[in-house]
């Protein structure tokens, strides 16, 4: 699975250490920045990653900013994103069961590293259910 990953400075660190868990666990990574601490405007890395999922470059996305709401405002603008704010399992979980979630946002100044990595894991381990649920995604689109 070709995963695409991006945060802001206030999601540095975070994504870091994710990024480094994805590619011992095999996945094939892209990493859109930032590459520092240094201060940056969250959607200059949301937008290309949003753009490249959209174009099928990549299977699914995460986005991690302080909250997770910048990076999930700005992804959420893009036709065909499913920006799913998931600072807990269970809601990683419903959104992918229920939402077919494409892109996973994290508060790195929010949730600690080890939280975050399993909530990465169920995120990426969990099945759409469709069915009901898609009546729903198919009226969001819509809009």
């Amino acid at each position: 699975m070709k995963i695409a990953i991006g945060s802001d400075h206030g999601g540095f660190e975070l994504k870091e250490f994710i990024k480094t868990f994805l590619i011992e666990e095999g996945y094939n990574v892209k990493d859109y920045g930032t590459f520092s601490e240094k201060s940056v405007d969250y959607p200059d890395i949301a937008q290309p990653l949003c753009k490249d999922i959209i174009n099928n470059l990549f299977n699914r996305g995460i986005l991690i900013c302080g909250t997770g709401i910048g990076m999930s405002i700005t992804a959420n603008r893009f036709k065909g994103i499913r920006a799913t704010l998931a600072n807990d399992l269970y809601s990683a979980i419903m959104a992918r069961k229920h939402n077919d979630s494409n892109i996973l946002v994290m508060g790195g100044r929010v949730i600690g590293k080890e939280v975050a990595k399993e909530i990465v894991k169920a995120w990426l381990n969990e099945k759409y259910e469709g069915g009901r649920h898609q009546k729903r995604l198919d009226k969001i689109d819509s809009i």
